[in-house]
C-alpha cells in the first residue's frame, strides 16, 4: 500500500471516529456522513482491494430492458454530454436504482483505467459495495453530488473525480443516476452543472414520451422560458384532469409531491378552463398565453399541446400505411405502427441535426442501409453526398485505397490522376460504414485517426484534407465480443457508439402487413396498381423471414414481375415458397414443441419442450441462442441431438 493510500485510510478512520464535521473533506456534511455509513453500517475496509462486483449478462439485460424508455432518451443526452466533455478524460455513465452500471460512454484515454476500477457495464457502484462515490452516494443522498478524489471512501478510487445527479420519474421515484467520472485533479463544479442539466433534459423528455397520448400543458413565469429546461409540464386528459406533472412543475406551483396535484381538474390550478387554454393556444399559434395560479394568484405563461398526430396514427396501423407525402419525412416512412420502429424513428429525429455518431444494429436484411439513407434525407445534408461502404465486401488489399484514396503514382498500378477515396467523397454529407465489425484491425487504427482529427490523408499525399461528415455505422456482429477477442478496437467502438439504434427483425415487427403493402407499392411503382389479396397477405405475414426485409422485397419483386394480373394471390408464390410449405413449417414446429419423446424421462421431456420454444423464438439460430444461454455452440448442438430435436427448416439452423 502506497504512503498516500496509508494516509487516506488513517484519515477516513479518524474522521469517522471523531465525527470531525469541520474536516475539509466534509463538503457540507454529505461526505462525512457517507464515510460513517461505509465504516459503521456496511463494515467496508477503506483499503479493500476486492475485485469489482459485476452482475451476469442476463441480469444486466433484464435491468436494461426494465428502463428501456429512459435509456433510449438518456443515450442521446449522454452522447451530447460526452461531446461537451470530450478530451477531458471523462466517462459518462448511467446506473439503475441499485447502482448497477447500465450504459457507459468512455473517453479512449480513460477507458482502460476505468475498467480496472470497475467502471464497466454490469458493475455495481452502490455505496454499500463501492463506498463513497458519485453514483452510490447520489442514490443515498437523492441529490446532485460531486465526490472528488480523496473524498472517496475506498483508497483504490481516490484517483477519480465524480459528478452525479439522480433521475426521478413522474411519481417522484428515484429510478437512475447519471454520472460523469474522470481522473481530473481539479474538482470542476461546471461538470456537475452539466450533468444536472442533462438529467433535467432526460426527465422532461421521458415525461413527454410517457404521456405522449395526453395533452401537455407547458408553463413558466416568463414566456421566453416556456419550452426550455426551466419550464413546468403537466399531462392532462381530454377532459382536463391532471394525470402527472414534472418535478419542475411541482416546484413552480408550490407542491411537494405528485399526489397533491394528480387527479385534480386543471381549473383547480389555474383561472382558465382546459378547453379555453386549448383554444387560446391554437389562436395564438402556440405562443404562451398569460394565466394565473389559483392559490396565490401568481402569473404564468402557458401553452397546451395536443397528442402528436404520428402517435395517433401508430394506434391505427391501417391508416398509417400511406402517410401524407408532405407531412412525413423519409424516416417516418420506415414504420407503420410497430412500437420499436416508431421509437427508433423518434430517436433518429432527435439526433438528425446533431453531431452525434449513430450505430445501427440488427440482423442481416433488416434495412440498416435504408434507415441510414432515410436519416440522411431527413436532415439538412439531404442534398449532399451519401456514400455507403460495405467493409466486408471490399478486398482487404484494396480497402485502404478505396477508403482514403491515393495520389498519382502512389503505388504500382495506380491511376495517373489518382483516386478520390470514399471518405473524401462523403465530405459535406453522410458516410455510412456498413458491416463495420468486419473491417481489418490495422485499418481501424487509421479510421480512428481520421475520425478524431476530422481530416484524411490520401495514400502518397503530403497535405491532409479537412472533413465535414455525418457518420453512421452498422453491423450485425457483437462488437463487444470482438473487442474481447482483440478483433475490434475499443477506442474506435466508443467513437462510433454515440447513439445505438437496434432494428427489429421482420418476424418481430407488428406492422408486417402494412409494411408488405408498402413494399409492394414501391416495387410496382409505374407498373400498374398491384393489390395483395387476403390469403396471400396472411401467408406472407405468418412467414418467419430469415432474410428479413431484403428477402421480402426480392420475393415481391419477383412476384410482381411474373404476375398475370394486378391481383396477387397465393398462386403467384414461387413453388419453393408455397403457402402449404409455410403452413407445414408452422405445424411441424407446433408438433415438435408439444409431442413428447417416448424414450425420454419426464425431466428430459420438459427440457426438450423448453429448448424447442427457445429455438423457435430465436428462429432456430444456434449461435444467438447459445450466447443467450451462455453456453458454447457445441454444447447446444449436443443438447439438440441428445433430445432428438429436429429443425423443421434446415436452412434456418445456423
Amino acid at each position: 500500500m502506497s504512503n498516500f493510500a496509508v494516509e487516506h485510510v488513517k484519515r477516513v478512520r479518524s474522521v469517522v471516529q471523531n465525527r470531525m464535521a469541520r474536516e475539509p473533506a466534509d463538503s457540507g456534511g454529505g461526505i462525512t456522513q457517507s464515510w460513517i455509513r461505509c465504516l459503521n453500517d456496511y463494515q467496508l475496509d477503506p483499503d479493500s482491494h476486492d475485485d469489482p462486483e459485476v452482475v451476469g449478462r442476463a441480469e444486466l439485460q433484464q435491468r436494461q430492458d426494465s428502463l428501456a424508455d429512459l435509456r433510449s432518451v438518456a443515450e442521446v443526452e449522454m452522447a451530447n454530454l460526452y461531446q461537451q466533455l470530450a478530451g477531458s478524460g471523462y466517462a459518462i455513465m448511467l446506473t439503475d436504482r441499485d447502482g448497477v452500471l447500465l450504459n457507459f460512454f468512455g473517453d479512449p484515454s480513460f477507458t482502460h483505467a476505468a475498467s480496472k476500477t470497475g467502471l464497466m457495464q454490469g458493475a455495481i457502484w452502490s455505496e454499500r459495495v463501492q463506498g463513497t462515490n458519485g453514483m452510490g452516494t447520489c442514490l443515498v443522498e437523492r441529490r446532485p453530488i460531486s465526490v472528488h478524489q480523496e473524498e472517496h471512501y475506498l483508497s483504490r478510487n481516490i484517483g477519480l473525480s465524480c459528478a452525479a445527479a439522480p433521475i426521478f420519474n413522474h411519481s417522484g421515484e428515484l429510478v437512475a443516476v447519471l454520472d460523469a467520472s474522470g481522473e481530473s485533479r481539479l474538482a470542476q463544479q461546471h461538470t456537475l452543472a452539466l450533468v444536472s442539466a442533462s438529467v433535467q433534459m432526460i426527465e422532461n423528455r421521458v415525461f413527454l414520451h410517457q404521456f405522449r397520448n395526453e395533452y401537455i400543458v407547458r408553463f413558466h413565469s416568463r414566456p421566453e422560458f416556456v419550452g426550455t429546461l426551466s419550464e413546468g409540464a403537466i399531462a392532462v386528459t381530454v377532459t382536463g384532469r391532471v394525470v402527472a406533472a414534472t418535478r419542475r412543475a411541482l416546484l413552480l406551483l408550490g407542491f411537494h409531491s405528485p399526489a397533491e396535484i394528480e387527479g385534480r381538474d386543471i381549473t383547480d390550478l389555474f383561472n382558465i378552463s382546459f378547453s379555453g387554454l386549448v383554444d387560446c393556444s391554437v389562436k395564438k399559434a402556440f405562443h404562451p398565453v398569460p394565466i394565473f395560479e389559483i392559490r396565490n394568484g401568481a402569473r404564468f405563461f402557458a401553452v397546451s399541446y395536443a397528442p402528436a398526430p404520428v402517435l395517433r396514427e401508430a394506434r391505427q396501423p391501417a391508416q398509417a400505411a400511406a402517410p401524407a407525402a408532405g407531412a412525413a419525412t423519409a424516416l417516418d416512412l420506415l414504420q407503420f405502427g410497430d412500437p420499436p420502429m416508431l421509437h427508433n424513428v423518434q430517436i433518429a429525429k432527435r439526433v438528425v441535426e446533431r453531431n452525434v455518431a449513430v450505430m445501427l444494429l440488427g440482423e442481416t436484411g433488416t434495412g440498416k442501409e435504408m434507415f441510414a439513407q432515410a436519416l440522411h434525407r431527413s436532415g439538412s445534408r439531404a442534398d449532399k453526398p451519401f456514400v455507403a461502404i460495405n467493409c466486408a465486401s471490399i478486398p482487404e488489399a484494396l480497402i485502404e485505397s478505396e477508403l482514403f484514396g491515393y495520389t498519382s503514382g502512389a503505388f504500382t498500378g495506380a491511376r495517373k490522376d489518382g483516386q478520390c477515396g470514399k471518405i473524401l467523397q462523403a465530405n459535406g454529407g453522410t458516410l455510412f460504414l456498413d458491416e463495420i465489425g468486419d473491417m481489418p484491425v490495422a485499418l481501424q487504427t487509421r479510421l480512428l485517426r481520421v475520425l478524431e482529427e476530422r481530416e484524411v490523408l490520401p495514400l502518397g499525399g503530403d497535405a491532409p484534407v479537412k472533413l465535414d461528415i455525418r457518420l453512421i455505422s452498422a453491423t450485425h456482429c457483437d462488437l463487444q465480443a470482438r473487442i474481447a477477442l482483440k478483433q475490434f478496437r475499443e477506442d474506435l467502438f466508443y467513437r462510433l457508439h454515440g447513439v445505438t439504434i437496434t432494428l427489429p427483425p421482420l418476424r418481430a415487427r407488428t406492422d408486417r402487413q402494412q409494411l408488405i403493402r408498402h413494399l409492394a407499392m414501391q416495387e410496382s411503382d409505374g407498373d400498374g396498381n398491384v393489390v395483395i389479396d387476403g390469403p396471400l397477405l396472411a401467408a406472407l405475414d405468418q412467414h418467419q423471414w430469415p432474410g428479413n426485409i431484403r428477402q421480402l422485397r426480392h420475393l415481391l419483386r419477383t412476384m410482381i414481375a411474373l404476375r398475370e394480373t394486378d391481383l396477387l394471390t397465393i398462386a403467384d408464390l414461387p413453388p419453393e415458397f408455397g403457402a402449404a410449405a409455410a403452413a407445414a413449417t408452422v405445424a411441424t414446429v407446433a408438433t415438435a414443441a408439444t409431442a413428447p419423446e417416448v424414450d425420454l424421462n419426464p425431466l428430459e421431456n420438459a427440457e426438450r419442450h423448453a429448448l424447442i420454444q427457445e429455438l423457435t423464438r430465436h428462429s432456430w439460430n444456434i449461435s444467438t441462442l447459445a450466447r443467450q444461454l451462455k453456453i458454447s455452440r457445441n454444447t447446444l448442438y449436443r443438447k439438440v441431438q441428445r433430445l432428438n430435436i429436429i429443425n423443421p427448416d434446415k436452412a434456418m439452423l445456423h
